[in-house]
């Protein structure tokens, strides 16, 4: 659907020249929903301006539907935008224009007949939520009513994707869990490629499938949601996870007066409710405390992660390699993921 090959971008200044991406190289399946999460400066918003060729790039590739977009025509970027919706940070509405109006604008301009305009705004709107409020000015409205102004006008012109610019930083905590479910329902119902730029973890964990982290130019880690939340690698990653409430580290603190075997477990999905715990100290006649927990959902997926340190019976101290093969055994079973901290 979207590949981005090899892509840098430099800004120069009196000063010097800012290296904006390095190197970018990212693959976004049709229909997915895919975060891009960085800090400021990191190059995320350069990144989404790429897919339209709002900014353009210096060098690579980006490819839709296997054309090179970099390499086309005035006339035939401009229809291809048209299939490139953009939701913005400040949602960028005509102060002067009723809803309605802000949402034909578009369909305007793509000189689409004044029925067909009024059709599918009436219809958008209420897609969104906001059927009764055709007749208002933003100026009447919430952040989070002139964002769902801002989403339905994007999808005005029946776009393939749907770039969103930080769509939820500008709002409060409930009304960004509105407009994600919101984005949620369009990309389940429409079957629409969703591509969105954040700088919260809860944003991606809540509603994207795959996520790409970019730090300083350069992606450093990419993947699904759930694997990436759950076995990040990189430091920028741990980061990010840690300052929304993920710090799966924590347990280091510990360590140092903890005799036995650290072990991280990952388990998500059906699994994530069954009594493992109690199960294996019932089979495998094992001692063990909680040093570290997490409860929660990726999207519509359940997870937990436990560290334990589990105590060894003097019966099993000889031969430690055999117990841990057994408690990968006990895990594995079970679909559990099982990662070894400290022996």
């Amino acid at each position: 659907m979207i590949k981005i090959k090899n892509i840098h971008k430099s800004f120069r200044t009196k000063e010097k020249v800012l290296h904006a991406l390095q190197g970018i190289d990212l693959h976004i399946k049709q229909g997915k929903v895919f975060g891009i999460i960085g800090r400021s400066g990191a190059g995320k918003s350069t990144l989404i301006r790429m897919i339209n060729l709002l900014e353009r790039p210096d060098q690579g590739e980006v490819l839709i539907d296997g054309t090179d977009i970099t390499q086309l025509k005035t006339e035939e970027l401009r229809q291809l935008r048209h299939k490139i919706g953009m939701v913005f940070q400040h949602f960028n509405l005509l102060e002067s224009r009723t809803v309605l109006d802000n949402v034909m604008f578009p369909l305007r301009v793509a000189g689409a007949p004044a029925d067909q305009r009024k059709a599918r705004a009436l219809e958008l709107l209420k897609l969104v939520g906001l059927s009764d409020h055709v007749h208002k000015y933003p100026r009447q409205l919430s952040g989070g009513q002139k964002q769902r102004v801002g989403i339905a006008r994007a999808l005005s012109t029946e776009p393939k994707i749907l770039l969103c610019d930080e769509a939820t930083s500008a709002l409060d905590p409930e009304t960004t869990q509105s407009v994600l479910a919101l984005l949620n329902e369009i990309n389940k119902t429409l079957g629409i490629t969703i591509v969105l730029i954040t700088h919260s973890m809860d944003v991606v964990r809540n509603l994207c499938d795959e996520v790409a982290i970019i730090d300083g130019g350069k992606i450093v880690e990419q993947g699904d949601v759930v694997s990436v939340f759950l076995h990040p690698q990189h430091a920028t990653t741990k980061a990010l996870l840690s300052e929304s409430g993920m710090d799966m580290d924590s347990w280091k603190l510990l360590a140092g007066d903890i005799k036995g075997k650290l072990i991280r477990l990952t388990y998500h999905g059906k699994g994530a409710a069954e009594p493992l715990l109690s199960q294996l100290g019932r089979e495998l006649n094992l001692d063990f405390s909680i040093l570290q927990g997490s409860i929660g959902q990726i999207k519509e997926t359940p997870f937990g992660q436990l560290v334990i340190a589990v105590a060894h019976p003097e019966a099993l101290t000889a031969n430690l390699r055999t117990t841990e093969t057994e408690l990968r055994e006990f895990f594995e079973a079970r679909n559990v993921d099982v990662e070894v901290l400290q022996s």
